[in-house]
């Protein structure tokens, strides 16, 4: 394999998994992608050898996980357990962690669902001394003390299961730090920039099947760029929100000037396009906030 992802996007060829497996789907990407020491470059490669949005999504979804707790591994799929039934703000969570470990409560919406082998759950540990929520983070084995329930599938990217996860004093282990500043915040961050290098690395694919101008696989690979240089830097950055703010308004122009291209594509891989392409707006109404709180922290 080829040491530059660049050159790798440029001239490998796709290698789709033929099985509905999430689980083989994500083996095979961690055998395609090992020598990619990058996760943001992993995320792309996912993205690449995706023929949809979800798949893509999920593989850079994963990446931002490996990214956010590199001590995860790569044996299995995490998914992230915040939110609950009133929203994922510290305020709103009931689900409550022991000092050694035990989770108990409901989480209403997590990736994955009944595919993931473990939890990254945000619970509740206690109180600060100003009555504030004291959120610590807890890897849980799916299995003994934990039930998924899944959710109906999405009207778009129905390839990406989700479900409702019950833990009952599930037995866990505590992750160092502050559950919120040091892991659900970021992570709405780093899970951005990977999923985006996974869609950008899906477009890439597209563009060369299609084909379509150089110039478009150009900008693809620019835009990529800017996302691997966002990534190297501290996440809670009010510049990294800034500039992350510039990549999705940019991909939003590209999106625009690339449509008419789609004619050329496959009509299935079009119409997955189509169907899918709402998934990019899911959180939108987040990020502006996050966008305008990084203007006035710099601008005062």
């Amino acid at each position: 394999m080829n040491s530059s992802v660049f050159d790798f996007l440029l001239t490998a060829a796709p290698v789709e998994s033929t099985s509905t497996d999430i689980a083989a789907i994500a083996g095979q990407h961690r055998a395609r992608s090992a020598a990619f020491a990058s996760s943001i470059d992993r995320a792309a490669v996912a993205g690449f050898d995706s023929a949809g949005t979800g798949t893509a999504f999920l593989g850079g979804y994963q990446e931002a996980l490996h990214a956010l707790v590199p001590t995860l591994g790569f044996e299995g799929l995490t998914s992230m357990c915040a939110t609950e039934a009133n929203g994922a703000k510290p305020s709103a969570m009931t689900t409550t962690v022991t000092a050694d470990g035990a989770v108990t409560g409901t989480k209403s919406f997590a990736t994955l669902g009944e595919f993931a082998t473990s939890f990254l759950v945000i619970a509740r540990a206690g109180e600060q001394a100003d009555g504030r929520a004291e959120l610590r983070a807890v890897v849980v084995q799916a299995g003994p003390g934990t039930v998924v329930t899944p959710l109906p599938a999405l009207p778009f990217a129905p390839e990406i299961p989700h479900a409702t996860v019950t833990f009952d004093a599930a037995p866990g282990e505590l992750l160092p730090g502050d559950g919120y500043a040091d892991y659900l915040k970021p992570f709405r961050t780093v899970e951005d920039l990977h999923v985006v290098a996974a869609v950008l690395g899906q477009l890439v694919r597209v563009a060369r099947q299609a084909p379509w101008p150089a110039e478009a696989v150009e900008q693809l690979l620019a835009l990529f760029a800017a996302v691997r240089g966002v990534s190297t830097e501290d996440p809670g950055s009010v510049g990294v929100h800034i500039a992350l703010g510039g990549v999705f308004a940019r991909l939003t122009r590209l999106r625009a000037e690339l449509a008419p291209l789609w004619e050329l594509a496959d009509p299935a891989t079009r119409s997955r396009w189509e169907r899918d392409e709402p998934l990019l707006g899911v959180a939108g109404k987040v990020r502006a906030l996050r966008l305008a709180a990084a203007w006035r922290a710099v601008t005062g």
